[in-house]
């Protein structure tokens, strides 16, 4: 009776898990995009992003989870704190929205791929503009293009969004979806580890009781 209330638990802990982890509510409908694009239409204007880009992106939407690719050149010198009025490093500023970011993209689904700094300068490039030297890099792995429009709409991460404006020089951004990877996926990862509880906490009760 024991075993079956440790691997019940177990698995109702992996259930909970992708119904967190996955999105079940299928592709984006037409009158979301508009709605999102109406919303937001301001903010493309002042990045001087494409509304037109990112509308294909959202029609184009099959309802998998993907991972966008952010380079990003931090601003390293002194700029005035919108909060504080002090000056203070734009890096510093670039990494408080971070942690204004991370709680809203873990509770829409998402979680950072890999995040890493840059420790060189271009090795192989061609036909393309030089080098900004970027500072930064990161995949976000984003539940579904759903869960990234209701990201940009919370009030927590347009709250401090101009610290990411004041802490970065230059960005670009887009979305991929993986082809080969030879790391396991977070659905994988979870499943081994609640089945390696399960079977220690298993183990041990049958040392005890044996």
């Amino acid at each position: 009776m024991t075993a079956w209330i440790i691997w019940g638990t177990a698995l109702i802990a992996y259930g909970l898990f992708r119904l967190w982890y996955d999105n079940w509510s299928g592709p984006l409908k037409p009158v979301e995009i508009d709605a999102f694009l109406a919303q937001m239409a301001g903010r493309f204007e002042g990045t001087g992003n494409s509304q037109q880009v990112m509308r294909a992106f959202l029609e184009a939407d099959d309802g998998r989870e993907f991972v966008m690719l952010n380079l990003v050149k931090a601003q390293m010198e002194q700029v005035e704190d919108p909060k504080t009025g002090q000056m203070v490093q734009g890096f510093d500023l670039l990494k408080r929205y971070s942690k204004r970011f991370m709680p809203v993209l873990f509770r829409n689904g998402g979680h950072p791929g890999m995040v890493g700094r840059k420790v060189g300068g271009y090795i192989d490039a061609w036909n393309t503009e030089a080098d900004p030297d970027w500072t930064i890099f990161g995949l976000m792995r984003y539940r579904s293009r759903r869960d990234m429009i209701k990201l940009v709409k919370d009030p927590a991460f347009m709250e401090g969004h101009p610290d990411k404006l004041l802490g970065t020089l230059a960005t670009f951004s887009f979305p991929t979806q993986r082809v080969v990877s030879f790391y396991a996926s977070p659905r994988v990862t979870v499943a081994l580890i609640l089945a390696l509880a399960a079977a220690l906490a298993h183990l041990a009760v049958l040392t005890v009781t044996g």
